[in-house]
């Protein structure tokens, strides 16, 4: 008998037909990169993955980041005959703490004799014979026993979640506009759960904003990092931009004319380093810059797809799926970025795309934003 994970793929991979196989290569890449230098061997049997590694728990925990991924469970693999079946499903019993059970049976190895059914009816038996407090519930069982026959036999009960998904890096690629905030990096691993390859843009104002705000973008950038394996960020200087706008735009205007540089500049670096969509942590009518007019006169000077995956979350939904992911903490460290520091009193929230575009003509739009992205740092 050996200990192994079983590695369950996200049930969209079983969906793509005749390109499944480049999805499932994608996603053996992936884990074999979390899993870096850990002794482990892929075994796989009748189309089922599993892993054995020198460390059952560490293994556990770099897999439940990967990507693609909506389960690990720890198995117990054993010969296929129904003795020891199930003295190993009586075994596991033990690892629960449930009063109430059901045995699930998958016998792909048509050889082996009796029907599914069969075993599970005969394994549950076993196992009341042999236990004093348990009982068998078809319906709403406090645990599973779950019994898979191939060519040999996998038993199993302890079940680990994954964070789903699609294998990432098969679905394109997107810079992300990471601010300081709770909300970008959130909407950094909705996409790369969704396979898209991340890259990030940081706007500093330097010296307004301090060497302390820049590292916990880093940090941020590091924690994402868990989840795609490799990050690169562009920490961007902001800051004669930012001075003029103030010079010479309206104070209302400040808020939406930055945020329209920035997202000329983000497309301007994912041009340069061929990357398909720009992405933001923006949600509607959370702050001023983000009302439907705001997103519009934003989009206004895109080249490409701009991705808001929180568009319509909630900020409190917004802020369990940060504490979910272990960026939580870090955000809300009080370092200001480049967002907060300049905020009008009474920004303009209904802009209009003609009324900014003039507004913004009296600046050196195109010599601003080249000097900006020549002078951009490249953190990986």
């Amino acid at each position: 008998m050996r200990k192994l994970l079983l590695v369950k793929y996200a049930p969209e991979i079983f969906l793509k037909g005749l390109n499944k196989g480049k999805f499932e290569k994608k996603l053996k890449e992936n884990i074999k990169n979390v899993l870096g230098d850990s002794v482990y061997n892929f075994v796989v049997d009748q189309g089922r993955w599993f892993i054995e590694c020198d460390n059952l728990e560490s293994g556990v925990e770099k897999l439940k980041r990967v990507c693609g991924i909506s389960e690990i469970c720890i198995v117990d693999e054993i010969d296929s005959d129904m003795e020891s079946i199930k003295k190993q499903a009586l075994k596991s019993t033990f690892e629960n703490h449930g009063k109430t059970f059901k045995v699930i049976t998958k016998r792909a190895n048509k050889s082996f004799p009796g029907t599914s059914m069969d075993v599970s009816r005969e394994v549950g038996a076993y196992i009341l014979q042999h236990t004093e407090k348990l009982a068998v519930d078809v319906k709403n069982p406090d645990f599973f026993v779950n019994i898979e026959i191939r060519e040999k036999t996998y038993v199993y009960s302890k079940r680990i979640k994954g964070i789903g998904g699609m294998p990432y890096g098969t679905n394109g690629s997107t810079m992300l506009m990471l601010s300081g905030g709770i909300d970008s990096p959130v909407a950094g691993y909705m996409m790369a759960r969704r396979g898209v390859k991340l890259n990030c843009v940081y706007f500093h104002s330097h010296p307004y904003t301090s060497e302390r705000a820049k590292e916990k973008v880093k940090e941020l950038a590091n924690i994402l990092k868990k989840y795609t394996g490799s990050i690169e960020l562009y920490v961007v200087p902001f800051t004669k931009i930012q001075m003029s706008i103030i010079e010479n735009c309206r104070e209302d205007e400040l808020t939406i004319i930055m945020r329209r540089f920035m997202m000329r500049i983000s497309c301007d670096l994912a041009c340069k380093h061929n990357i398909n969509s720009v992405t933001t942590g923006e949600s509607i009518g959370q702050v001023a810059s983000q009302t439907m007019e705001g997103l519009v006169v934003s989009n206004d000077v895109a080249d490409r797809p701009v991705f808001r995956p929180l568009i319509a979350m909630d900020k409190v939904d917004i802020m369990d799926v940060a504490r979910q992911i272990g960026t939580y903490e870090t955000s809300i460290l009080p370092y200001e970025d480049c967002c907060t520091i300049f905020v009008p009193k009474h920004p303009k929230i209904k802009p209009r795309v003609e009324e900014i575009r003039k507004a913004e003509s009296v600046l050196d739009i195109d010599a601003l934003v080249k000097e900006s992205v020549e002078n951009t740092e490249v953190f990986n």
